[in-house]
Protein backbone atom coordinates (compact mmCIF):
# COMPACT_ATOMS: atom_id res chain seq x y z
CA UNK A 1 0.00 0.00 0.00
CA UNK A 2 1.37 3.30 -1.07
CA UNK A 3 1.86 6.10 1.35
CA UNK A 4 2.70 9.75 1.19
CA UNK A 5 5.24 10.83 3.92
CA UNK A 6 6.00 14.49 4.88
CA UNK A 7 9.87 13.53 6.24
CA UNK A 8 10.44 15.27 9.48
CA UNK A 9 13.43 16.65 8.90
CA UNK A 10 10.92 19.36 6.21
CA UNK A 11 9.72 20.73 10.18
CA UNK A 12 13.17 22.07 10.96
CA UNK A 13 12.70 24.41 7.92
CA UNK A 14 9.10 25.16 7.80
CA UNK A 15 8.26 24.46 11.46
CA UNK A 16 4.20 25.61 11.31
CA UNK A 17 3.70 23.38 8.25
CA UNK A 18 0.46 21.71 7.46
CA UNK A 19 -0.74 19.98 4.93
CA UNK A 20 -3.95 19.05 3.67
CA UNK A 21 -4.73 15.98 1.68
CA UNK A 22 -7.27 14.44 -0.33
CA UNK A 23 -7.13 11.30 -2.47
CA UNK A 24 -9.92 10.95 -4.82
CA UNK A 25 -11.12 7.63 -7.06
CA UNK A 26 -13.17 7.25 -10.09
CA UNK A 27 -12.70 11.04 -10.79
CA UNK A 28 -14.67 11.68 -14.44
CA UNK A 29 -12.47 14.49 -15.61
CA UNK A 30 -14.08 14.69 -18.92
CA UNK A 31 -17.50 14.08 -17.63
CA UNK A 32 -20.29 16.04 -19.62
CA UNK A 33 -21.61 18.42 -17.30
CA UNK A 34 -25.15 19.90 -17.56
CA UNK A 35 -25.82 23.53 -18.43
CA UNK A 36 -26.67 24.09 -15.02
CA UNK A 37 -23.46 22.21 -13.42
CA UNK A 38 -21.42 24.35 -15.78
CA UNK A 39 -22.95 27.82 -14.79
CA UNK A 40 -22.94 26.97 -11.20
CA UNK A 41 -19.12 25.99 -11.31
CA UNK A 42 -18.61 29.23 -13.51
CA UNK A 43 -20.17 31.00 -10.90
CA UNK A 44 -17.75 29.74 -7.85
CA UNK A 45 -15.05 30.80 -9.93
CA UNK A 46 -16.59 34.10 -10.39
CA UNK A 47 -17.39 34.67 -6.97
CA UNK A 48 -13.74 33.31 -5.38
CA UNK A 49 -11.80 36.23 -7.59
CA UNK A 50 -13.91 38.63 -6.45
CA UNK A 51 -13.91 37.58 -2.50
CA UNK A 52 -10.09 37.07 -3.06
CA UNK A 53 -9.86 40.86 -3.63
CA UNK A 54 -10.61 40.90 0.62
CA UNK A 55 -6.65 39.29 1.23
CA UNK A 56 -5.46 42.20 -1.16
CA UNK A 57 -5.05 44.97 1.13
CA UNK A 58 -1.86 46.39 -1.29
CA UNK A 59 -1.46 47.19 -4.71
CA UNK A 60 1.87 45.32 -3.80
CA UNK A 61 1.71 41.79 -4.29
CA UNK A 62 4.50 41.53 -1.95
CA UNK A 63 3.43 43.23 1.58
CA UNK A 64 -0.07 41.32 1.25
CA UNK A 65 0.36 38.88 4.50
CA UNK A 66 -0.78 35.84 2.65
CA UNK A 67 2.03 36.60 -0.07
CA UNK A 68 4.46 37.86 2.67
CA UNK A 69 4.05 34.89 4.83
CA UNK A 70 4.68 32.80 1.74
CA UNK A 71 7.52 34.90 0.33
CA UNK A 72 9.24 34.25 3.90
CA UNK A 73 9.03 30.81 3.88
CA UNK A 74 10.41 30.44 0.25
CA UNK A 75 13.63 31.96 1.84
CA UNK A 76 14.32 29.23 4.11
CA UNK A 77 14.97 26.80 1.78
CA UNK A 78 16.98 27.20 -1.83
CA UNK A 79 14.53 27.96 -4.57
CA UNK A 80 15.44 28.72 -8.05
CA UNK A 81 15.27 32.32 -8.91
CA UNK A 82 11.47 33.67 -9.24
CA UNK A 83 9.97 30.40 -7.71
CA UNK A 84 6.55 32.01 -5.96
CA UNK A 85 3.81 30.09 -4.23
CA UNK A 86 1.05 28.78 -6.13
CA UNK A 87 -1.64 31.30 -4.60
CA UNK A 88 0.90 34.39 -4.90
CA UNK A 89 0.36 33.74 -9.23
CA UNK A 90 -3.44 33.29 -8.80
CA UNK A 91 -3.77 36.34 -6.42
CA UNK A 92 -1.47 38.44 -8.70
CA UNK A 93 -4.34 38.16 -11.19
CA UNK A 94 -6.98 39.40 -9.41
CA UNK A 95 -4.79 42.55 -8.00
CA UNK A 96 -4.23 43.23 -11.85
CA UNK A 97 -8.03 42.76 -12.64
CA UNK A 98 -7.42 39.88 -14.63
CA UNK A 99 -9.27 37.34 -13.11
CA UNK A 100 -8.62 33.61 -13.12
CA UNK A 101 -10.80 31.90 -16.27
CA UNK A 102 -12.53 28.43 -17.07
CA UNK A 103 -10.25 26.02 -18.15
CA UNK A 104 -11.47 22.56 -16.90
CA UNK A 105 -14.23 22.01 -14.29
CA UNK A 106 -11.64 19.76 -11.56
CA UNK A 107 -9.11 22.83 -12.14
CA UNK A 108 -11.62 25.72 -12.24
CA UNK A 109 -12.41 24.12 -8.74
CA UNK A 110 -9.29 23.88 -7.17
CA UNK A 111 -8.61 27.29 -8.14
CA UNK A 112 -11.98 28.81 -6.68
CA UNK A 113 -11.13 27.01 -3.55
CA UNK A 114 -7.39 28.06 -3.67
CA UNK A 115 -8.98 31.90 -4.11
CA UNK A 116 -11.57 31.70 -1.75
CA UNK A 117 -8.84 30.74 1.06
CA UNK A 118 -5.57 32.29 -0.14
CA UNK A 119 -4.09 28.64 0.38
CA UNK A 120 -2.00 26.70 -2.81
CA UNK A 121 -3.34 23.78 -4.33
CA UNK A 122 -1.81 21.30 -6.13
CA UNK A 123 -3.30 17.91 -7.73
CA UNK A 124 -1.35 15.31 -9.72
CA UNK A 125 -2.32 12.04 -10.79
CA UNK A 126 -1.98 9.19 -8.26
CA UNK A 127 -1.23 6.33 -10.93
CA UNK A 128 1.43 7.66 -11.90
CA UNK A 129 3.46 7.63 -8.65
CA UNK A 130 6.39 5.27 -8.60
CA UNK A 131 6.23 3.91 -5.12
CA UNK A 132 5.17 6.14 -1.73
CA UNK A 133 5.35 10.03 -2.48
CA UNK A 134 6.98 11.86 -0.12
CA UNK A 135 7.46 15.72 0.73
CA UNK A 136 11.36 15.66 1.49
CA UNK A 137 14.62 17.73 1.58
CA UNK A 138 16.30 17.20 -1.97
CA UNK A 139 19.68 15.81 -2.73
CA UNK A 140 19.65 18.02 -5.80
CA UNK A 141 20.01 15.02 -8.02
CA UNK A 142 16.47 14.23 -8.55
CA UNK A 143 14.81 13.33 -12.26
CA UNK A 144 12.81 16.69 -12.53
CA UNK A 145 10.89 16.98 -16.53
CA UNK A 146 8.51 19.93 -15.61
CA UNK A 147 5.47 20.83 -17.73
CA UNK A 148 5.95 22.49 -21.06
CA UNK A 149 9.58 21.61 -20.93
CA UNK A 150 11.81 18.97 -22.97
CA UNK A 151 14.27 19.61 -20.21
CA UNK A 152 15.45 17.99 -17.26
CA UNK A 153 15.66 20.35 -14.37
CA UNK A 154 16.69 18.76 -11.18
CA UNK A 155 16.01 20.55 -7.95
CA UNK A 156 18.58 22.40 -6.19
CA UNK A 157 20.08 20.88 -3.20
CA UNK A 158 17.98 21.14 0.14
CA UNK A 159 15.69 22.75 -2.01
CA UNK A 160 11.83 21.08 -0.47
CA UNK A 161 9.80 19.54 -3.21
CA UNK A 162 7.71 16.36 -3.63
CA UNK A 163 9.17 13.11 -4.89
CA UNK A 164 8.67 9.49 -4.96
CA UNK A 165 11.11 6.54 -6.08
CA UNK A 166 11.51 7.38 -9.84
CA UNK A 167 11.94 11.62 -9.00
CA UNK A 168 10.57 14.89 -8.37
CA UNK A 169 6.70 15.45 -8.29
CA UNK A 170 6.36 19.15 -8.05
CA UNK A 171 9.56 21.40 -6.98
CA UNK A 172 10.05 23.92 -4.27
CA UNK A 173 6.81 22.81 -2.42
CA UNK A 174 3.62 24.02 -4.88
CA UNK A 175 5.65 25.98 -7.27
CA UNK A 176 6.23 23.71 -10.20
CA UNK A 177 4.16 20.57 -11.44
CA UNK A 178 6.27 17.67 -13.55
CA UNK A 179 4.39 16.32 -16.91
CA UNK A 180 4.90 12.47 -15.20
CA UNK A 181 2.68 13.03 -13.03
CA UNK A 182 0.18 16.00 -14.44
CA UNK A 183 -3.67 15.50 -14.42
CA UNK A 184 -4.90 14.41 -17.59
CA UNK A 185 -8.60 13.56 -19.15
CA UNK A 186 -7.63 9.87 -18.74
CA UNK A 187 -6.51 10.93 -15.07
CA UNK A 188 -9.13 9.09 -12.42
CA UNK A 189 -7.04 8.39 -9.11
CA UNK A 190 -5.79 11.91 -7.77
CA UNK A 191 -4.01 13.39 -4.71
CA UNK A 192 -4.58 16.59 -3.96
CA UNK A 193 -2.51 18.73 -1.37
CA UNK A 194 -3.19 22.04 0.65
CA UNK A 195 -0.45 23.47 1.99
CA UNK A 196 -0.93 26.15 4.61
CA UNK A 197 2.05 27.65 7.17
CA UNK A 198 -0.04 29.66 9.45
CA UNK A 199 -0.95 28.19 12.79
CA UNK A 200 -3.94 30.56 12.88
CA UNK A 201 -5.33 29.94 9.91
CA UNK A 202 -5.83 25.58 10.68
CA UNK A 203 -9.82 25.81 10.80
CA UNK A 204 -9.52 27.08 7.22
CA UNK A 205 -7.20 24.96 6.22
CA UNK A 206 -10.06 22.16 7.18
CA UNK A 207 -12.74 23.77 5.73
CA UNK A 208 -11.49 23.98 2.51
CA UNK A 209 -10.05 20.72 2.00
CA UNK A 210 -13.80 19.21 3.14
CA UNK A 211 -15.37 21.69 0.75
CA UNK A 212 -12.86 20.97 -1.89
CA UNK A 213 -14.04 17.07 -1.27
CA UNK A 214 -17.65 18.15 -1.26
CA UNK A 215 -17.30 19.90 -4.70
CA UNK A 216 -15.21 17.11 -6.40
CA UNK A 217 -17.91 14.48 -5.30
CA UNK A 218 -20.64 16.02 -6.77
CA UNK A 219 -19.56 17.55 -9.54
CA UNK A 220 -16.77 14.93 -11.04
CA UNK A 221 -18.45 11.66 -8.97
CA UNK A 222 -15.51 11.21 -7.36
CA UNK A 223 -14.83 9.22 -4.49
CA UNK A 224 -12.79 10.16 -1.16
CA UNK A 225 -10.23 7.52 -0.08
CA UNK A 226 -8.26 9.77 2.13
CA UNK A 227 -8.33 13.12 3.36
CA UNK A 228 -6.74 14.32 6.40
CA UNK A 229 -4.40 17.14 8.05
CA UNK A 230 -1.21 16.19 8.28
CA UNK A 231 1.32 17.53 10.68
CA UNK A 232 4.74 16.47 12.16
CA UNK A 233 2.53 14.44 14.73
CA UNK A 234 0.47 12.86 12.11
CA UNK A 235 3.02 12.77 9.09
CA UNK A 236 1.64 9.64 6.90
CA UNK A 237 -1.66 9.16 4.92
CA UNK A 238 -2.59 5.78 2.50
CA UNK A 239 -3.09 6.48 -0.69
CA UNK A 240 -5.20 3.47 -1.75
Amino acid sequence: MSKFIIQKDVWNVIPNLAVGVLVLKNVQENKKLSTTQEEEIKSLLDNANSNAKKYLTSDVISENDVVKVWRETYQRFPTKKGARCSVENLLKRVLHNNPVGSILPSVDITNAISLEYALPIGAEDADKFDGDLTLDIMHGDEHFLPIGSEDEEPPLKDEIAYKDNYGVVCRCLNWRDGQRTQISDDTTREFIAMECVEPERLDELKEAIDKLASLMTKYLDAEIVSKDILTIENNEINLN
